[in-house]
């Protein structure tokens, strides 16, 4: 495994970290989730990501059980929960959001289903239009200074958030945004290689990335899907999810997933694995989220680890010919 420093602070993170979202609580057994943490663990995973609204709170409820289960040690690993969506099937106004009340309640709430005393990584999940940004910086600066929070971020922010974010807390000596947890992969890269590229230096801005083969598009699979294992996009409840990801252009996309898996192959390389190699290349990523249902997809996604550096420059080139 690999270490990288999270931006400019002084905590490093494992460059291929592993979250629950859309397994833990829900699509897998606890017992596999067990299976997975462990094996991420032996492989020199040492983030572990998630939020409180993955399958309302049950997905924390099963990490903290399974890390407590395994016996990691605390000073070995970094968990983070986000804020905002809420835990709630039908959230009242007061249970999501980044209102100061919501920060601390689901901070609190977070804690005690990670089973930890403090959350390594804090994010507010999405933007609210509701809240001014003040009180919300405000409200995390004060989890940080009491002991609940180690560092605290931003996920799919604006960049001009980020800098508003940053310019509160530097006017009233606070805690500013430490990372950003935004989507990047082949098909969806313009928020951190442009919107966010003054901000690395600027803010030392640490990113932990996710969805590197775009909720499985760059698997190669969208080509002939399999009825005995259909691929996310295509499970059944997953439509909310597959609007999301073709958008208005889904077509497009899915042809340059297509071109991209039949580069790979060409290559020698598994989709997937070459996917995630490429995130890994961007000396920006901090660190690249997994996600995985079965131990043998976690160990093959691994793999992109040793990719990076084996690829030559002429097939890092054809990659984005193919999906250009």
């Amino acid at each position: 495994m690999q270490y990288r420093r999270l931006g400019s602070s002084g905590l490093q993170v494992s460059a291929l970290s592993f979250g629950a979202w859309l397994t833990f609580g829900g699509q897998i057994p606890r017992s596999e989730a067990r299976n997975l943490v462990a094996a991420a663990w032996d492989h020199g995973i040492t983030f572990f990501d998630n939020a409180e609204s993955y399958a309302n709170g049950e997905a924390e409820t099963v990490m903290g059980d399974v890390i407590a289960d395994l016996r990691l040690p605390r000073d070995g690993y970094c968990v983070s929960s986000k804020v905002f969506f809420g835990a709630a099937r039908e959230p009242l106004p007061t249970q999501r959001g980044l209102s100061r009340k919501h920060v601390h309640d689901a901070c609190h709430a977070a804690l005690r289903r990670l089973r930890v005393d403090a959350i390594d990584l804090y994010y507010c999940h999405r933007p609210d239009p509701e809240v001014p940004v003040a009180e919300t910086v405000w409200a995390m600066d004060a989890l940080v200074r009491q002991g609940k929070i180690l560092y605290w971020g931003t996920s799919e922010w604006p960049a001009a958030l980020i800098r508003e974010a940053h310019g509160i807390a530097r006017e009233h000596h606070l805690h500013a945004p430490t990372m950003e947890q935004p989507q990047y992969n082949l098909l969806h890269r313009e928020r951190i290689e442009q919107e966010y590229a003054p901000l690395y230096a600027e803010f030392g801005l640490g990113t932990t990335t996710y969805s590197p083969l775009a909720s499985g598009l760059l698997t190669g699979k969208y080509a002939g899907v399999s009825k005995d294992e259909p691929a996310r996009l295509e499970r059944e409840g997953m439509g909310w999810l597959k609007r999301i990801v073709l958008g208005d252009n889904g077509q497009q996309r899915l042809d340059s997933a297509a071109r991209f898996a039949d580069t790979a192959r060409q290559l020698g390389h598994a989709p997937a694995t070459l996917a995630i190699a490429w995130c890994l290349r961007n000396p920006n990523v901090s660190t690249v989220i997994l996600g995985a249902s079965r131990v043998s997809q976690l160990e093959q996604n691994l793999e992109a680890l040793q990719l990076v550096t084996r690829m030559d420059d002429a097939g890092w080139q054809a990659i984005e010919s193919a999906v250009a």
